[in-house]
C-alpha cells in the first residue's frame, strides 16, 4: 500500500480512534483496561515510544515501546518492552503490521536498547524479523490453608536475632523506592530476564485502589489483589526481597488470608523460594506464557550481561542478522569473571544459513553460526544442543558447546505482563 504513512503517535493525534483501534483489533473492554491503556498511550506518545501506521490519514496499525530494565544475572539492561501491536482488522494481511515492526526495530535501536522483549499472539512475523522464544511467565496456584503456616528455616540456617522487619503499606509516593527493592530482589538472586518499569506505570500501579501494596524491612515489597468469584482467590503479583526475613514476613502477611480465600494465586518463577516455603507439594503451575527476546545491539548485549563467574570461555561466532547489519559477521566471544565481551573478527561467510552443514579448512577455529533467533535463545540460556536440533545453529567446535551452556545458563521468567 502505497499511501501508509508510519509515524510517532502525538498528543495531536485523536487518542479515541487509537483506544477504538485496540478495541476493534483485540479488545479493551473494562473502565479499567481503557483507563490504563490511556495513561500509558499518553505516557508513551509523551515520549516518542508510541508508533502508528496510518492509511490514508486514519489509523490502521500501532505498537508501543516501554522503557524497561531488564535483569540477566546481576546486571539490569536497558531494553524495549514491545506491547499493544494492532493492525486494523481490514488492512491485516496487506504488510502493515510488517512495515510497522520494521520501523519500530530501526527506532529501538536507534534509542540504543541492546535487548528487546515482547509477548507474541502469534510469532511468525516476530521470528522473521529476529525475535525467539527466551522465557516464561509462571503462574503457581496453592490452597490458601497450605500457607497457614511456612516452612519454618533448616537447623542449619543461622537462628534470626534482630526483629521482624517492619511492614508498612506502599503509596504512589514510594515508586522509586518499589523499583528499587524489585531491582534489589533481582539482583541479590541473580535472576534472568525479569524486569523492572519506569517510575510512571510503577506510580499508576501503586495508585490502584484495587492492588494492595506493602514494604518489608528495608529490602522486601509484595503486591497483591482479589479475584474469583466472591474474592474467594488473592492473586499475589509478586514477592520481592533481598533477605530471607522481609521475604518470610510478606510471605506472612499473604498467608494471613488463609482463613478468607480459598486459593492464592501467584506469579513466580520456577526456582522462586515460594516452593521451599509452602507446607505440602499441591503448589502446582498452572499456566505458562511464553515471551520473545530480539538482540539489538550484540556487543552491547554482550557486554551489559552477566554470567557465570567461574566459567570461561573464547569462542568465535558467525552471526547473520537480515533486519539488524550491524550485528552480522565474525565474531569472537569471551566470557571471564562473571563478565563478556563481542568482538569483531571478519565479515559473514557467503551462502549463509544457521542451520546449514559447515565446511571448514585452515588453522582457525571454526565459528558457531547463528541467526538472530539464534542468537537470542542462546542470549537467554538455551541449551546449544537444543538450537542445533532446532536449526538455529550449525557449525562451531561440539567441544564448546558445554561450556557455551554452562556460561550462558539461566531461567529466564518474567512476573510482568504488558
Amino acid at each position: 500500500m502505497d499511501d501508509v504513512v508510519i509515524r510517532p503517535i502525538t498528543g495531536e493525534d485523536d487518542m479515541e480512534a487509537q483506544l477504538d483501534l485496540g478495541q476493534r483489533a483485540f479488545g479493551i473492554s473494562s473502565a479499567g483496561q481503557r483507563a490504563s491503556w490511556s495513561y500509558l498511550a499518553g505516557l508513551r506518545a509523551g515520549q516518542g515510544l508510541f508508533l502508528g501506521a496510518f492509511a490514508g490519514g486514519a489509523p490502521a496499525g500501532a505498537a508501543m515501546i516501554h522503557d524497561m530494565r531488564q535483569w540477566w544475572l546481576g546486571r539490569a539492561i536497558p531494553c524495549a518492552g514491545i506491547a499493544s501491536v494492532k493492525v486494523a482488522p481490514e488492512y491485516r494481511g496487506s504488510g502493515i503490521g510488517r512495515r510497522l515492526m520494521t520501523a519500530l526495530l530501526d527506532e529501538v535501536a536507534e534509542r540504543g536498547y541492546p535487548l528487546s522483549v515482547l509477548y507474541p499472539a502469534t510469532m511468525p512475523i516476530y521470528r522473521s524479523l529476529g525475535w525467539e522464544l527466551a522465557g516464561g511467565k509462571y503462574v503457581a496456584t496453592v490452597p490458601a490453608r497450605s500457607l497457614r503456616t511456612l516452612m519454618a528455616p533448616d537447623a542449619a540456617a543461622p537462628a534470626r536475632t534482630e526483629p521482624a522487619p517492619e511492614i508498612r503499606r506502599a503509596g504512589p509516593d514510594d515508586a522509586a523506592e518499589v523499583i528499587a527493592r524489585i531491582g534489589g530482589a533481582h539482583q541479590a538472586a541473580r535472576d534472568a530476564g525479569a524486569i523492572t518499569w519506569d517510575e510512571g506505570p510503577t506510580g499508576q500501579w501503586l495508585s490502584d485502589p484495587d492492588v494492595y501494596s506493602y514494604l518489608a524491612g528495608d529490602d522486601g515489597y509484595a503486591c497483591y489483589g482479589w479475584g474469583g468469584d466472591g474474592h474467594d482467590n488473592l492473586v499475589v503479583e509478586g514477592v520481592h526481597a533481598a533477605t530471607r526475613e522481609s521475604l518470610r514476613a510478606l510471605w506472612s502477611v499473604i498467608a494471613s488470608h488463609s482463613s478468607v480465600a480459598r486459593t492464592v494465586t501467584a506469579l513466580t518463577a520456577p526456582n522462586d523460594p515460594f516452593w521451599w516455603l509452602t507446607v505440602e507439594r499441591d503448589a502446582t503451575i498452572t499456566k505458562r506464557s511464553m515471551w520473545m527476546l530480539r538482540v539489538v545491539d550484540g556487543p552491547a548485549a554482550i557486554a551489559a550481561r552477566g554470567f557465570a563467574p567461574a566459567v570461561s570461555v573464547s569462542v568465535p561466532l558467525e552471526v547473520h542478522d537480515q533486519a539488524r547489519p550491524a550485528n552480522s559477521g565474525r565474531w569472537q566471544l569471551t566470557v571471564a569473571d562473571g563478565k563478556g565481551a563481542l568482538v569483531p573478527d571478519g565479515p559473514v561467510s557467503a551462502g549463509f544459513s544457521p542451520g546449514a552443514p559447515q565446511a571448514h579448512s585452515g588453522k582457525a577455529a571454526a565459528p558457531l553460526r547463528l541467526g538472530a533467533r539464534g542468537l537470542a535463545a542462546l542470549y537467554a540460556g538455551t541449551p546449544v544442543s537444543a538450537l542445533r536440533l532446532s536449526g538455529l545453529a550449525s557449525g562451531g567446535a561440539t567441544d564448546d558447546d558445554a561450556a557455551l551452556d554452562a556460561v550462558f545458563a539461566a531461567t529466564a521468567y518474567m512476573l510482568d505482563d504488558f
